[in-house]
């Protein structure tokens, strides 16, 4: 008696002692012993609870239920967690829920089979859960919870996204789901190999990453991975970046170096080729002349017009070095400032006169702007455009050429129109390429560049340049210059 005694003080001694709420309840449901932690807990005195059902402590909505769960542990009493796989709450004298856990042990006693019921309150612990479901949801970046079995337990609204799975179909799957086939064979091995050490980090550094959507597509990604505690053992929070743009933007900006480098090169040779040139074509030209003042009279009226023929293509030639050395010079000093175009339109007609009178053309510029622009180069651009459209002019028919411009969201549209010959729409490209004629010179004089420099002044101003044309029924080129800053 006096052993069963001690027993009974050391038990309760150690029951007291625990950190949880402590329930003994026999297998009628009722409650045959409670700790002091309990009366913290729930806020009732122990006297309010010896002798109560232990449904006291449920909420209304589970107690029926809960009779049944009683009856099916005391047939086969085990230890074990209670209610796994279900959330469990609690009641408060003064009437307030909060989620718990609990841990049931059998008990055998002189009266029989007893239920250890110990409690915790985890309100905070699910405070905390939710503060970094939360996180997760909100980041920017698509995030990943995975456990050491590599098993998806948590994802965000960015994973859905970018992966195009709902989060239903990925939580409780294989991690290796959102992995091309290739590395999955490879991954579990990685996997093992980051919880045996696991850090802070980023994941395949120095390798191409690749998810896979739920269509099968892949995405191009960065990784890194965060080893985070929880009471289920270390899992890993990777997060996920998509990088495809990235990629593809990078590798534009390596060709566009490249070619920028090509295009350098380029212009330097032509330069010094087209510099050259110059003097071969000036002593060809001037031994012409003295052969004629030295040896004309000596020659008959064929190898006169021989001598004719090589001075003019000599001559040309050399005009079309010029044209080609322009061409490369265009734009190497260029200076943007605020520019009036209808102060450089008229400043072009001043340069044009002659040909405007000796051929009575009517240009008519209507209301443009003034722009930030490269104002060289864009008194060149009119020049070309109203100068073409007087040249290839109709027979008897006086030319017109109208200039207007419209304001649209971040750019000026330009617009010169004539009354010309007009192009078919199978040249439409080619006509800004260099030295690319439509004509010959008995139709219509040049050297087949002046288009092209447009194409290359409207390129420097960040633009484009087209036409709308008919032929016999005139042309209008159209371009654009979006709104440039001061550099």
């Amino acid at each position: 008696m006096g052993q069963s005694k001690y027993s009974e003080l050391t038990f309760q001694t150690i029951v007291e002692s625990i950190p949880k709420s402590i329930e003994l309840v026999n297998p009628e449901g009722k409650i045959s012993y409670a700790n002091k932690q309990t009366e913290r807990l729930f806020g009732y005195e122990r006297v309010e609870l010896i002798g109560k059902p232990v449904e006291i402590l449920i909420p209304e909505r589970y107690r029926t239920q809960h009779q049944s769960f009683r009856t099916m542990f005391f047939q086969a009493p085990s230890v074990r967690a209670m209610g796994v796989g279900r959330e469990l709450f609690a009641l408060k004298k003064e009437g307030t829920e909060f989620p718990i856990e609990i841990g049931l042990n059998p008990v055998i006693t002189v009266e029989g089979t007893l239920v250890l019921a110990s409690i915790i309150d985890i309100s905070e612990r699910k405070k905390a859960e939710e503060r970094f479901r939360l996180v997760v949801e909100s980041a920017p970046n698509a995030m990943i919870l995975i456990n050491r079995e590599g098993l998806i337990t948590l994802v965000n609204q960015e994973t859905e996204k970018m992966f195009c799975y709902p989060r239903n179909e990925l939580v409780g799957k294989k991690l290796e789901i959102l992995l091309p086939e290739r590395f999955r064979a490879k991954h579990p091995g990685y996997r093992d190999s980051f919880f045996s050490a696991p850090s802070t980090r980023a994941m395949g550094v120095g390798r191409d990453l690749f998810g896979m959507r739920k269509d099968g597509t892949e995405v191009q990604i960065e990784i890194g991975l965060n080893p985070i505690g929880t009471d289920e053992g270390t899992m890993v929070l990777a997060s996920v970046i998509d990088i495809t743009q990235r990629k593809i933007q990078e590798a534009t900006l390596i060709k566009q170096n490249e070619l920028e480098t090509k295009n350098k090169e380029l212009e330097t040779i032509t330069y010094l080729a087209s510099h050259d040139l110059q003097e071969p074509l000036r002593t060809v030209s001037n031994y012409i002349m003295a052969f004629q003042e030295d040896y004309g009279d000596q020659l008959d009226t064929l190898a006169n017009k021989y001598l004719q023929t090589i001075d003019s293509a000599a001559k040309r030639m050399s005009k079309l070095v010029k044209a080609l050395l322009d061409f490369s010079r265009l734009g190497k000093d260029r200076k943007l400032v605020l520019a009036n175009c209808n102060q450089i339109v008229k400043e072009v007609l001043t340069d044009l006169e002659n040909l405007t009178k000796t051929t009575d053309a009517v240009i008519e510029p209507i209301d443009l702007p003034t722009l930030n622009a490269y104002e060289t180069e864009l008194r060149i651009l009119f020049q070309n455009l109203i100068s073409n459209a007087i040249k290839f002019r109709k027979e008897n028919t006086k030319p017109h050429v109208r200039i207007s411009c419209e304001k649209q969201l971040n750019q000026w549209l330009f617009r010169v129109s004539d009354n010309g010959i007009g192009i078919e729409p199978q040249y439409f490209e080619r006509v800004f390429y260099i030295f690319q004629r439509l004509h010959t010179d008995e139709q219509y004089g040049g050297y087949g560049i002046g288009l092209a420099n447009c194409k290359k002044i409207v390129e420097l101003h960040q633009g484009k340049i087209w036409i709308d044309s008919s032929l016999g029924q005139g042309s209008t080129f159209y371009f654009t210059i979006p709104f440039l800053k001061h550099e």
